[in-house]
């Protein structure tokens, strides 16, 4: 009886190893640059996951860090397992995937469709926001070819939607109105209190886009001359947080050598913890392979700017629409995984200047090649000198580094 009882013991103590192995994932994440990698976004698809944790429909997970402490996660619209990874220079770092009941973790990068503020696409993380022009602001004769910023500092919460409400009250509009007939003063006075174009501690638009590129557009090129795309057609939000954000926009049709059907489709991700947002951009029915560049408006013409086309990034120094300084400086940047042919400062001449670009001096520009039936990929954004990156010098390291990270990736396995 004792032998029956020690061999039945045994087996009870293998089943319920076999039971533990399959609750649990292990995932080993790999950095293979001599630069620590810090909150880095890693992807597992849910449906390896689902297999190897033997999940039913309704249940849940955890993702836990070598601590044993939960790390927070996100399942994405495309079926992936989304967390935020830190791994030492040319190390590896284990995560651990089971069945539980993750911990409540805050809202980081979300966004929201505006059509009360003409159709804008507004988006955020921790560190910063931006927006997308719609059709309606088209519809008005306005050319907002690029992307907007709204900078962001003694908060890590999100605030855009709060900065819209303030700016759109209608209440306080017409209160506003109706005080311009008789105390301009006090009716300017309201309005800076209200618009988010005025810093009141959390950050702000002081942003100059106009007809331009704006803070990083991709954009198809005739030889020297840019098919600039205009405002987007469509939106549909894909992903609204807490870590990701992901936005599909779709395009009005462009006519590139003659051809009036080119629509343009981008997929924009915004992940927590990041300065820069990721965009894939594609282009259906193009019959030919063509230049496509990625831009940020100059408002200086010698401004400090950055064109590194072997390293795969470039950068700029913004003004403001406060040339005195009241705003501090705005830094803009994209990062580029695959080669860039060239990288440049363009400047306009001076009647498209004038007539054309709202006064704006140029771009700053990587230019690539576009294959028919292919993705454009690569990322932009911006800081501010007010926020943690205080100096040019601080932001080109960042956006060096940058690209080297999507140049060569986290490796991830399980």
């Amino acid at each position: 009886m004792k032998k029956i009882f020690i061999l039945a013991a045994i087996a009870l103590m293998g089943f319920a190893s076999c039971a533990d192995s399959k609750q649990s994932m292990t995932v080993t994440v790999t950095n293979p640059l001599a630069l620590e990698r810090t909150g880095e976004m890693v992807e597992v698809p849910m449906s390896d996951v689902t297999a190897k944790l033997q999940l039913a429909d309704t249940a849940q997970i955890v993702v836990l860090g070598e601590d044993g402490q939960q790390v927070p996660y996100q399942v994405t619209y495309d079926e992936k397992v989304v967390f935020p990874a830190t791994v030492k220079a040319n190390g590896t770092a284990t995560y651990t995937i089971q069945s539980g009941t993750p911990d409540p973790y805050n809202v980081i990068a979300c966004g929201r469709y505006y059509p009360e503020r003409l159709d804008d696409v507004a988006w955020e993380n921790d560190l910063g926001g931006y927006r997308a022009y719609g059709p309606a602001l088209q519809k008005r004769g306005e050319r907002g070819f690029g992307y907007d910023l709204f900078t962001k500092y003694n908060t890590t919460e999100p605030i855009l939607e709060s900065l819209y409400a303030e700016e759109l009250d209608k209440e306080k509009r017409a209160r506003i109105a109706e005080l311009k007939k008789t105390d301009p003063k006090a009716a300017a006075a309201l309005q800076k209190g209200d618009s988010y174009h005025i810093d009141h501690g959390y950050g702000m638009d002081c942003y100059a886009v106009g007809p331009t590129l704006g803070a990083g557009v991709a954009a198809l090129m005739a030889g020297d001359t840019i098919i600039y795309p205009y405002c987007y057609r469509t939106q549909e939000i894909l992903d609204n947080g807490p870590l990701r954000f992901t936005v599909k926009l779709e395009f009005n049709p462009l006519t590139v050598r003659g051809d009036s059907n080119v629509v343009e489709t981008r997929v924009i991700t915004l992940d927590a913890g990041s300065y820069l947002n990721k965009t894939v951009v594609s282009y259906t029915n193009l019959k030919e392979a063509m230049p496509v560049t990625t831009g940020i408006v100059l408002r200086e013409p010698d401004g400090v700017v950055t064109a590194d086309a072997a390293n795969g990034y470039i950068t700029y120094v913004d003004p403001t629409t406060d040339r005195s300084g009241g705003n501090g400086k705005i830094f803009i940047g994209a990062a580029f995984p695959s080669l860039v042919k060239e990288a440049k400062t363009v400047l306009f001449p001076e009647k498209e200047k004038k007539e054309l670009r709202g006064g704006a001096d140029g771009h700053v520009l990587a230019i690539s090649e576009y294959e028919p039936g292919s993705e454009y990929t690569y990322y932009w954004g911006s800081a501010w000198d007010k926020a943690a990156i205080k100096t040019v010098d601080a932001w080109n390291a960042y956006m060096a580094e940058y690209a080297q990270k999507v140049r060569t990736p986290l490796t991830v396995t399980y």
